[in-house]
């Protein structure tokens, strides 16, 4: 674990957070115009399933490249280079209009998202002091909340308005935001001279029980949630009858949730934050959805996601601090690019799995089986945690003394 020696660089941490708000909103801004444009041009179900798959697999299948291009290359160069290419394909995006084409670029979009990630992720704990970690992840993931909400309305409006050119070219701008991070943003991971740099201690995240235990419990809920994407519609549509504004608001709660609990717990004393309480807040999020699968009503529903959502907002500021905790600071960005491809992974067998599904099953018993699963995880997750808590304090790493020296092979630029 390395983190800042002095105090914490909160104009970096508001960089980041304003870098993410931006790019977030615009690959759901390009999400929600490239499904849209499938769908009017009488493209099928098959077009739209290949596009979710272009944006996720690449997440996962170069995880491992991504992770140690994250801790061996110059961050700044990366953001850099990788905000440029992403622009020019979004570019080329805004142009095309074979479903071929657009599933391939979309492919490369996300190509680079997979080294981003890791790279702004593994950024942040140099940025700020260890009690303020919390607090930093709090901002980023509330930016990225804030940026989800507002691109589907906005994709919605401006191809409504003037077809689907302009907002995948506003795509494209918001590419440049990862150019204008990386000559802005002071805090800096870098190789370090070879005369000054040692071998880094070997880590992979599978060696870490406890690391492995809460990842997995997350990969099923992630599939679980994912799959009610597809469920809830036929649920709140078909069985509960509701309206299209009302379902509309019921999709929003979850998120407005999501933006409460990653404010809120962002301010979480550090030493609270740990793997059992993890798996408290993610038992927190499948409860609700159990107990949604009961209501006779649609509306009943929206507190419940919100509440659900709180705990979902939660659980992504305590990922990043744990991780960031457990994994010593030269393996932070094949550690986040592990939990990435497990997430995404996950996502992609959810809604997988979910279509197939509605077909054969009752909504109500598909949404409270998915809720359920997670629950369950959860449950048989907290005893494994428990032995390893007697052991050592699960909200750190049990990494050979070595490990403990100042980062090696990553410089920080003051």
């Amino acid at each position: 674990m390395s983190f800042t020696s002095g105090d914490s660089r909160w104009a970096d941490v508001y960089v980041v957070a304003g870098t993410r708000a931006v790019s977030v909103c615009g690959d759901f801004l390009a999400a929600t115009t490239l499904a849209l444009v499938l769908q009017q041009a009488g493209h099928g179900g098959l077009a739209v399933s290949g596009l979710l798959v272009a944006a996720s697999l690449p997440l996962a299948l170069l995880a491992p490249i991504a992770g140690r291009i994250a801790d061996r290359a110059d961050s700044r160069v990366v953001l850099i280079a990788a905000g440029l290419a992403q622009s020019l394909i979004c570019l080329a995006l805004a142009f095309v209009s074979r479903p071929v084409a657009i599933i391939a670029l979309v492919g490369l979009l996300s190509c680079g998202l997979a080294i981003t990630q890791p790279t702004l992720s593994a950024l942040i704990p140099r940025m700020v002091r260890p009690d303020d970690l919390a607090k930093a992840s709090g901002l980023t993931q509330t930016a990225g909340v804030i940026g989800a909400l507002v691109a589907p309305a906005l994709a919605g409006i401006l191809v409504g308005q003037t077809g689907s050119r302009l907002p995948l070219l506003l795509d494209a701008a918001s590419y440049l935001a990862l150019v204008v991070a990386g000559f802005a943003v002071r805090t800096r991971r870098r190789p370090a001279p070879a005369a000054e740099s040692a071998p880094a201690p070997a880590f992979r995240v599978r060696d870490d029980r406890v690391l492995t235990v809460m990842i997995g419990s997350l990969a099923v809920t992630i599939a679980g949630a994912n799959a009610i994407n597809v469920f809830d519609v036929f649920f709140i549509r078909d069985t509960l009858h509701a309206s299209t504004t009302l379902y509309g608001f019921v999709s929003a709660s979850w998120a407005v949730g999501m933006l409460i609990g990653s404010i809120g717990f962002g301010r979480f004393p550090r030493r609270l934050i740990t793997v059992p309480t993890l798996l408290a807040l993610v038992a927190g999020s499948c409860a609700p959805i159990l107990a949604g699968a009961a209501v006779s009503g649609a509306g009943w529903l929206i507190p419940l996601w919100v509440l659900g959502g709180i705990c979902n907002g939660g659980i992504n500021v305590f990922v990043m601090v744990i991780v960031a905790g457990r994994a010593p600071a030269e393996s932070h960005g094949r550690a986040f690019a592990a939990l990435s491809a497990v997430v995404q992974t996950a996502a992609l067998l959810g809604l997988t799995v979910a279509g197939p599904l509605v077909e054969h099953f009752d909504p109500r018993l598909l949404v409270a089986a998915a809720g359920a699963t997670g629950l369950l995880t959860c449950l048989l997750a907290m005893p494994v945690v428990r032995r390893e808590s007697a052991h050592c304090d699960v909200s750190h790493p049990r990494v050979h003394p070595q490990a403990e020296r100042p980062l090696v092979g990553i410089a920080s630029e003051s």
